[in-house]
């Protein structure tokens, strides 16, 4: 396709409606027609309306549509709301195949079979976002570079039919050069930036205006970059970490180069005798929690460890935890989310069944129960098996849902010296199951110890600047689109007389207004605008 010469003698691109430098119609089809000409891109060729033949033409072409990227942005919407109907994954504490079913049911089940439980980090969201950018940048190129060239080319001299066809257009006739002058002036006193050609005049200002919507989309791709730079590993962390009183723990994904001792959880009510202030509130709603806190010491190891090797650690800080007061270092952040109490031990006496004669108790530490513990005088206690997080199966078998002691459960095996053989007994929190037959002897629960576990939340979010500065460039597009607009004027010595041309890409009641403004102590009659009594105040740029 050839490109097209004016008769001005400027060379448009194949596709130009109006010729960039004087803005003769140049479109066949255009050329009778009587309408006031789309300004909108300035007549410039836009590869998506010229080209159309290959395969990359027909991909710009569909992603350059307005209309596909509307679509493209509402399909994103509609499955963002799919993913907030029940939580997602990294929010349960359960596998997600065990979850979805076992609390909502047949719907839990299919919602997690479709994959919904890790929406935002599946593929095809990722694509429809990406699908979003590339629209985004497609529709910008196809637009603001013509229109660039086509304004960078712009003549003060124009064609008559643009001139005829702009909205606002008028002819005067006797005119001197007095009152050129004084158009001057007063173009220059509303900072007017004025172009002269051959006795004509080109007034301008605004321009920077029409590149508003480009900077939008310019802030709404770096959103959308930082948005994906989420998924990449490393760059986005928010992991729980929950570490029990005088333990030491990784912190997640820190390569396990970072490690977090719990020496103390501290937890604060406000006593109303105290605090005056809140004394209504505590009356109403009982105990109010004035402070969660989490004494810690942070570690960095210092070495390279062989597997199952403990590792060596260098104190790093000592820090105080508390809620809105999170632990930082090297971009991570440790806050302080929750806390729970965890069975620590469980104490229980061997007695006869009958008689209640206690023989002995044991305490068995639930982290690292014994195998046998002897009570003396020939008797003993053997725990043939132990179910931290206890459950019936489905198939009515012991079994445990995790390692968690949330309901320790044990098998026992009682020896004592007047029997030959040993006695089993099942014995759960507050209870005793005899499922093994008629026992003499029993062991009888007695108490249990806890200790308290704090719940810390890991973050680490380097897309944030990324987020941040395309938020900053799409409100400076918005502000450069929407409180200003480009306006030019034109005035044209044509056969004698005067042509007076006005265009603006948005609020033409104020450009109306500034020519009357400009016009003051002038012969010139200000110029009518040819769509009076229409609602089109408004012009896409």
């Amino acid at each position: 396709m050839k490109d097209v010469k004016c008769e001005c003698g400027h060379v448009n691109p194949h596709g130009t409606v109006l010729c960039e430098a004087c803005g003769k119609v140049l479109d066949e089809k255009e050329k009778n027609n009587k309408e006031l000409l789309d300004m909108r891109y300035e007549g410039s060729a836009r590869r998506s309306q010229t080209y159309s033949k290959t395969f990359i033409d027909k991909i710009w072409n569909f992603f350059s549509s307005v209309k596909v990227g509307v679509w493209l942005i509402i399909i994103t919407l509609l499955a963002s709301i799919l993913g907030t109907i029940l939580p997602q994954e990294m929010y349960i504490n359960l596998p997600a195949d065990v979850y979805y079913e076992q609390e909502y049911g047949w719907f839990g089940k299919l919602y997690y079979q479709l994959g919904l439980h890790d929406l935002y980090g599946s593929w095809w969201y990722l694509l429809l976002i990406a699908m979003i950018g590339i629209s985004l940048v497609i529709c910008s190129l196809d637009r603001v570079v013509p229109l660039y060239k086509a304004l960078k080319a712009q003549r003060v001299t124009r064609h008559e039919g643009f001139l005829k066809r702009q909205r606002v257009f008028g002819v005067n006739k006797n005119v001197d050069e007095n009152d050129f002058i004084k158009i001057k002036e007063h173009l220059k006193q509303r900072r007017y930036r004025i172009r002269e050609e051959n006795g004509d005049l080109l007034a301008e200002k605004g321009r920077f205006s029409r590149w508003g919507p480009y900077v939008n989309h310019v802030g709404l791709i770096i959103f959308l970059f930082g948005g994906m730079l989420r998924f990449i590993p490393g760059f986005y962390v928010n992991e729980n970490l929950w570490v029990k009183e005088g333990e030491t723990a990784v912190i997640p994904e820190t390569g396990e180069r970072f490690y977090l001792q719990n020496n103390q959880f501290i937890l604060q009510h406000y006593d109303k005798n105290k605090d005056k202030t809140f004394e209504k509130a505590i009356e109403q709603a009982g105990e109010v929690v004035k402070n969660y806190q989490s004494n810690v010491l942070l570690y960095e190891r210092v070495s390279e460890n062989l597997p199952g090797e403990k590792p060596k650690l260098k104190k790093v800080k000592e820090y105080k935890v508390r809620v809105n007061h999170p632990l930082s270092f090297n971009g991570y952040s440790v806050f302080q989310s929750s806390f729970r109490s965890e069975l620590k031990a469980m104490t229980f006496m061997l007695t006869n069944k009958d008689s209640n004669q206690t023989f002995g108790e044991i305490r068995i530490n639930l982290e690292d129960p014994k195998a046998k513990y002897d009570l003396g005088n020939g008797y003993s206690v053997k725990i043939l098996n132990y179910f931290p997080d206890f459950e019936f199966d489905k198939n009515k078998e012991p079994s445990t849902k995790s390692r968690v002691p949330n309901n320790p459960a044990f098998v026992f095996e009682m020896t004592s010296p007047d029997k030959a053989k040993p006695e089993t007994s099942f014995v759960a929190i507050k209870q005793t199951i005899e499922p093994f037959g008629d026992n003499t002897l029993k062991m009888a629960f007695k108490g249990i110890e806890t200790k308290n576990v704090s719940g810390f939340t890991v973050r680490k979010d380097s897309s944030l600047w990324a987020i941040i500065l395309g938020g900053i460039i799409f409100m400076i597009g918005v502000i450069q689109g929407a409180y200003w607009n480009h306006r030019r004027i034109w005035v044209q010595n044509k056969n004698g007389q005067v042509w007076i041309a006005a265009h603006t890409n948005k609020n033409w009641y104020g450009l109306k207004r500034e020519i009357e403004t400009v016009l003051t102590d002038t012969k010139l009659n200000i110029p009518d605008d040819q769509l009076q009594g229409e609602n089109t105040d408004k012009e896409g740029v």
